[in-house]
């Protein structure tokens, strides 16, 4: 079965996610556990982390298909010390967060060189920011989001993944969440059934299909290659409907949370619809 849904708001309080995931007819859903632009946020209540649970028991929801996402200011491969400390604690903290609301799935950007040390000596930081926040806490399964490449980001290669992975002490706690418009910047094409199965054979050799925890379904404003991060709406793009129709029908996605990230929030209800109609 195929679960798909979308990066709801938490307005109002982080119990209202799942409310809000219900009502656009959503099978799964992420959110941010604190405001995703700030390093602080005030401590989860025992009130709020009891009616959030509450809430995603009553809409149906079970934690494999809820995907948190911490905040877009942690680059855990920072080159300078300050900036790695500060990102390694609120990493741990965003972690924290997950166990005290039962969730299992933290997603997450790997990390940014800042053109200040080499490739692969961001990838070992990160490497080691992982294993220090997984030491730290349990139960949850830190997912590294594959990037569009674009400025010093890292994660944008399969290989990059694989590195990381590999330097993962836990493997039982690491996966991985496939971005359709990032995959594409970074120069994977999808968009017909010889490359999309190209990809997604280089993907299995490469990381394995056991590490996909979660998928981000997005179309792309840009082209193939460009290395440029930006969502559209789904056929809207230049990915265009096809690859989502294979991914909808096909077997090895069953199961897992598969989130959009669109640009119109005002129709995700009918996109989720449009996906689900997609299945044959």
């Amino acid at each position: 079965m195929k679960f798909i849904g979308a990066h709801v708001k938490t307005a109002g309080g982080i119990e209202n996610a799942p409310l809000n995931a219900k009502a656009i007819g959503a099978k799964a859903f992420a959110l941010f556990t604190k405001n995703q632009r700030q390093w602080n946020a005030k401590p989860l209540t025992e009130d709020k982390i009891e009616a959030f649970k509450q809430n995603c028991k009553k809409s149906g929801y079970g934690a494999n298909h809820i995907l948190a996402h911490d905040s877009y200011l942690i680059n855990l491969g920072h080159p300078a010390k300050e900036g790695i400390e500060k990102s390694r604690n609120a990493f741990i903290v965003e972690m924290q967060r997950c166990e005290q609301l039962g969730l299992t799935m933290l997603n997450f950007h790997p990390g940014s060189h800042l053109k200040k040390i080499s490739q692969k000596a961001c990838l070992d930081r990160i490497a080691e920011s992982i294993n220090i926040a997984l030491d730290l806490t349990s139960n949850v399964t830190a997912v590294i989001e594959n990037t569009a490449g674009q400025g010093s980001n890292m994660g944008f290669k399969f290989e990059q993944i694989a590195y990381l992975i590999k330097k993962v002490d836990d493997k039982n706690r690491i996966g991985v969440c496939f971005d359709t418009c990032h995959a594409f910047t970074s120069g994977y094409d999808l968009r017909t059934k010889k490359n999309f199965e190209k990809t997604f054979d280089e993907f299995d050799k490469t990381v394995g299909f056991k590490y996909l925890k979660a998928m981000h379904l997005n179309d792309s404003k840009k082209a193939l290659g460009s290395k440029i991060d930006r969502h559209e709406s789904i056929g809207k793009g230049m990915l265009g409907i096809k690859p989502f129709k294979f991914i909808v029908n096909d077997s090895r996605f069953e199961e897992i949370p598969m989130i959009l990230e669109t640009i119109d929030d005002r129709i995700w209800p009918q996109e989720i619809k449009l996906l689900y109609d997609l299945i044959q």
